[in-house]
């Protein structure tokens, strides 16, 4: 009985899912670009509530509770990084987002692949950072397939099998988002929103008082018996000090405004304004960041001995078995979600990416952008699927490259965008070498190293190399003005669309 109660509940708002990502690009037909404009970016038009729903649900994904949770227990206080980059990410985005939004919208550009091959004047370029962001950006989708199918047969009380638990992953995913692109992510979004906060905000009152009488039982047990947990590096031998936490910190900061997905969300704005209020209110978001990984440390009391990957079942063990069913299965729909919209997200650029800088380089696909795109993101989510059942754990390492990896393009994206005299063989020398290093690292299981992230050891490579090669090497002749190289923030465009107005005005 609980099992069918639960499913029927998660059934119900999948259907609603695909519908209302339906019913966001009702009446929405062609746009600039052959249609992938308006299903890649939203045909830039989303205000300031889409945008922030949008990013939002970008970085707050079954991670957040499953990985949090699981993170929480297994260490304590390492696992705060999350909060910590994501907050001064927002904050580096203040000034980014609007750069890149003007930049693609000036140019007519989608995506970060658009945009280097439009700096460096090189369209194989931008192929060939499709194919390195693919490889990035992979994992992540079979890591919300994973998620989510684990949500779906923990709160079916184990009646739908993890196998059949992936495909309904993959399914209600592919289904919304290839037909409504990112405007259906947004209107997805916001159910996903409301769920998330009315969820974690009752389980944030419901497990201390139900589990503890309370907050100050619960932390007072918290700080006397598992006092480890909350200094660093945390429990156990993690290696995940100060100086981890700090520079990992750093790195995703950086990292997650050239993010794809991210710049995604950037290019989907109507104005740079939005984008700019975005920024200031993102991190208060991060406020429900909290509530899982908490939670994760009072299954340390209530289900002890989780190991391995049921440690990522903290959160859940702790309301499967004391919560009635319909309230499982609102819970279950919320972290479901949670995985649908950003995998739906990286989908999409992935299939934006291909569309737009690969497939668009052969004839016959050049005019069928849209549709090359779509088939793409069937093949992209069919893939992560794929392994999924086959080689589950193939990608582990991948994955935790993800983000030490799309660092590497940092010097290429932002600094080129930024500072002219930077060349091509300059930022392909440094990626080379940022890539190879992290991957050294990481493959010979050496990430931290010297107690630091690895990644932004590469980093730092990855920009020496790309410094050295530029100053040594000649430079390159581009006979395009700066205006048309280099990105300006958005404010300035927004100037001059303000003066063209204006003078439009004074004429009539």
């Amino acid at each position: 009985m609980n099992a069918a109660v639960a499913t029927s509940v998660f059934g119900v708002f999948m259907v609603a899912t695909v519908a209302l990502g339906l019913f966001a690009v009702r009446g929405r037909r062609g746009g600039e670009g052959g249609g992938l404009a308006e299903w890649s970016v939203g045909g830039r038009s989303l205000g300031t509530v889409f945008i922030w729903v949008l990013m939002a649900g970008e970085g707050y994904t079954s991670f957040s509770y499953l990985g949090a949770a699981g993170w929480g227990y297994n260490y304590g206080a390492p696992v705060l990084y999350v909060v910590a980059y994501m907050s001064c990410g927002y904050a580096v985005g203040y000034v980014v987002g609007p750069m890149l939004w003007a930049y693609a919208r000036k140019h007519g550009l989608v995506g970060i692949t658009d945009m280097v091959a439009h700096r460096f004047g090189r369209p194989w370029l931008g192929a060939l950072v499709a194919v390195l962001a693919t490889v990035f950006l992979l994992p992540y989708i079979q890591l919300q397939i994973t998620g989510m199918g684990v949500v779906v047969s923990t709160i079916s009380y184990g009646a739908i099998s993890l196998n059949w638990a992936y495909f309904i992953a993959f399914a209600v995913t592919t289904g919304f988002v290839v037909v409504s692109g990112l405007r259906g992510s947004a209107w997805v979004s916001v159910l996903k929103d409301v769920l998330v906060i009315a969820t974690l905000g009752f389980l944030a009152v419901y497990v201390p008082l139900h589990y503890f009488d309370g907050y100050g039982p619960f932390l007072d047990r918290l700080v006397t018996e598992k006092s480890e947990w909350l200094t660093f590096p945390g429990h156990g031998d993690s290696g995940l000090g100060q100086a981890w936490f700090i520079t990992t910190s750093f790195l995703n900061s950086l990292t997650v405004v050239i993010f794809p997905t991210t710049v995604a969300g950037y290019l989907g704005a109507k104005d740079a304004d939005v984008l700019r209020r975005n920024a200031m209110w993102l991190p208060a978001y991060n406020v429900l960041l909290f509530v899982p990984m908490l939670l994760g440390m009072a299954a340390l009391f209530v289900v002890p001995g989780l190991v391995g990957a049921e440690s990522n079942l903290a959160l859940f063990k702790l309301v499967v078995d004391s919560l009635p069913a319909w309230s499982v299965g609102i819970i279950g729909v919320a972290a479901a979600l949670s995985s649908i919209v950003p995998m739906a997200v990286f989908m999409l650029v992935i299939g934006t990416m291909w569309g737009r800088s690969v497939l668009s380089l052969v004839p016959r696909w050049e005019r069928r952008q849209k549709g090359a795109a779509q088939v793409v993101v069937v093949v992209a989510g069919g893939l992560a699927l794929l392994l999924t059942y086959t080689a589950p754990n193939t990608l582990v390492r991948l994955s935790l490259i993800s983000y030490e990896g799309m660092a590497q393009l940092l010097p290429m994206v932002l600094l080129g965008l930024m500072w002219r005299r930077l060349t091509l063989l300059g930022a392909m020398s440094g990626l080379v070498v940022g890539v190879g290093v992290v991957c050294g690292f990481v493959f010979t299981e050496n990430d931290p190293v010297w107690g630091v992230n690895a990644g932004i050891i590469a980093l730092g490579a990855n920009l020496a190399v790309a410094l050295a090669v530029t100053y040594a090497g000649p430079r390159e002749h581009d006979a395009r003005p700066d205006d048309e190289v280099l990105a300006r923030d958005g404010i300035e465009d927004e100037t001059d669309d303000e003066e063209e107005l204006s003078l439009k005005a004074d004429r009539v």
